[in-house]
């Protein structure tokens, strides 16, 4: 397993379990060359927060830091964990599963602040267009609603509320949000934080995505 499948796991398991398992020292981008961009694909980058954006929310300050190498520009499956539970709820490990294969741009980027033992990751993929990123939403709400109703339901997705453009789980303190604008499909995942500070940042980025 990778560096940073391994921290993703231990992400994963944080946002489900509560475990405390922190991480020292700040993640930095990848130096690499960004990914081509077709012509027309929303640029998730200029949409997403940035840090100091999300430690002004959190009222974290700078005790809110990025998990060191969680800042990715592709969808990573984590395949042990994923193989672990219901098929209908791999989407918590698989972000093919989440996403789809159809994502034109990405990123996804994990901050921690261990003295509240919280956590909080925002991501967004863009897709060629709307009716993709429509079908990549339908897809996950199916997927979820699905593992809600199984027998892990209650620990993997808690309670589940949903409509044509969010999607929201809750199991326990933790949980996911989703929101479907245009072409672009949205994820916010926290650990302990109030509701209001998933519902901040999800409304700042909503906000910067082009309306067609």
């Amino acid at each position: 397993m990778t560096v940073r499948a391994g921290l993703v796991c231990c992400a994963a398991a944080a946002v489900l379990t509560g475990c405390t398992h922190w991480l020292d020292g700040d993640g930095l981008r990848a130096l690499s060359e960004p990914p081509y961009r077709p012509p027309g694909i929303v640029d998730v980058d200029q949409v997403l927060l940035t840090q100091a954006q999300l430690q002004a929310i959190t009222g974290g300050g700078q005790d809110l830091t990025i998990i060191a190498t969680m800042d990715g520009t592709a969808p990573v499956d984590i395949e042990p964990l994923a193989a672990s539970v219901p098929t209908d709820c791999r989407f918590l490990f698989a972000e093919t599963d989440t996403f789809g294969t159809d994502v034109e741009d990405f990123h996804k980027t994990s901050f921690q602040h261990p003295a509240r033992r919280a956590l909080i990751s925002e991501a967004a993929a863009a897709y060629r267009d709307d009716a993709s990123a429509r079908q990549a939403f339908n897809s996950l709400s199916t997927t979820v609603h699905r593992c809600e109703a199984g027998p892990m339901g209650p620990y993997l997705v808690g309670e589940v509320t949903a409509d044509t453009e969010s999607l929201r789980t809750r199991p326990g303190r933790c949980g996911r949000d989703y929101r479907l604008k245009a072409s672009v499909l949205v994820e916010v995942t926290l650990c302990t934080y109030p509701e209001s500070v998933p519902e901040i940042v999800m409304s700042n980025i909503l906000n910067k995505i082009p309306a067609n």
